[in-house]
């Protein structure tokens, strides 16, 4: 742990911001927000049906699908909330688990590589791209984007979210501690 936290350190300061979870009453889905140096970060549960119906929806095969929902998946959305605006690489985005060994989220390219794999059509591919949360963005303030992202952690597990993104010239971080997926009876 104390490594984590060096090599953490090391990579820019950590910003003290309360994480504020909710759950949803009607669909016992659980939402993490957290806002810091400008930022607004909220990750909200998918469920695996959820994640399924979408895309099998969208021309995935059930199998396909399936390799998707299996994922810990969330709606994740950024906001510009200061006045400065802001840049975010979610190749910059880090998640540890129980191992405390931080890891990096798929990028939509191994996404990609997985789906030719599995013979995805092109157009469920296409789609599949879109709903996910864009790679890099700048936010001007007010702006904001949502897409999903996916961590490969058990249904009902718990992780941890180094967010970073880069604002008047600086570059801020800040975690989500204790982030659960969903279960499967979500």
């Amino acid at each position: 742990m104390r490594l984590l936290a060096l090599t953490l350190l090391a990579a820019g300061p950590l910003a003290a911001a309360p994480v504020t979870p909710s759950v949803d009453p009607e669909t016992g889905l659980a939402t993490w927000q957290t806002e810091s140096a400008g930022a607004q970060i909220r990750l909200t549960q998918i469920g695996p049906d959820q994640a399924r119906a979408f895309y099998q929806a969208r021309g995935f095969a059930a199998a396909a699908a399936e390799r998707y929902a299996a994922e810990c998946v969330f709606m994740t959305v950024v906001r510009n909330v200061g006045d400065t605006p802001i840049r975010h690489r979610l190749a910059d985005w880090r998640y540890v688990t129980a191992d405390q060994v931080p890891r990096t989220i798929r990028s939509k390219a191994e996404w990609e590589r997985l789906w030719r794999h599995l013979e995805v059509p092109e157009a469920a591919r296409i789609a599949f791209n879109w709903a996910q949360f864009p790679a890099t963005q700048t936010f001007a303030p007010g702006d904001w984007n949502q897409g999903m992202t996916a961590y490969s952690v058990p249904r009902g597990g718990e992780f941890d979210l180094r967010v970073t993104w880069r604002a008047g010239g600086a570059t801020h971080s800040t975690t989500l501690e204790k982030v659960r997926c969903a279960n499967d009876a979500s």
